[in-house]
């Protein structure tokens, strides 16, 4: 399964790294904090020298956009998930902490069909 998810870069936790059958590995696990009403806290990881090299180049309080793979596997009787990032994206900081987006060049008048006079309503969406 991949995603996308923005959000505050909140945490870099230490690198780990250890020898295998297949030899030499290396990962760094890093908190996201996402830019939603309710923000939730999610725990990523890159895996792999080159990744973990490429994300050092990223600081905590940066906004990014990072595609993830999320896998289970069972260990024991027991579940463990991963949430890989296997893509990473600078977003440039807009007005008020939240990422930049760019703004509509061209307006269409549309009607509500839910909406009795037809007007604009205060609503968010």
């Amino acid at each position: 399964m991949a995603l996308e998810i923005t959000g505050k870069l909140i945490k870099k936790l230490p690198v780990q790294s250890g020898t295998s059958t297949k030899g030499e590995w290396k990962k760094q696990e890093f908190v996201l904090e996402t830019q939603e009403s309710f923000p939730r806290k999610i725990c990523m990881n890159v895996w792999g020298a080159d990744k973990v090299d490429e994300f050092a180049g990223y600081g905590e309080g940066e906004i990014l956009k990072i595609s993830v793979n999320i896998e289970s596997r069972e260990f024991n009787q027991r579940w463990y998930t991963d949430v890989r990032a296997w893509k990473i994206e600078r977003i440039a900081e807009g007005g008020q902490g939240q990422p930049s987006r760019p703004q509509a060049t061209e307006t269409t008048e549309t009607t509500d069909p839910f909406s009795s006079d037809g007007g604009e309503d205060d609503l968010p969406f």
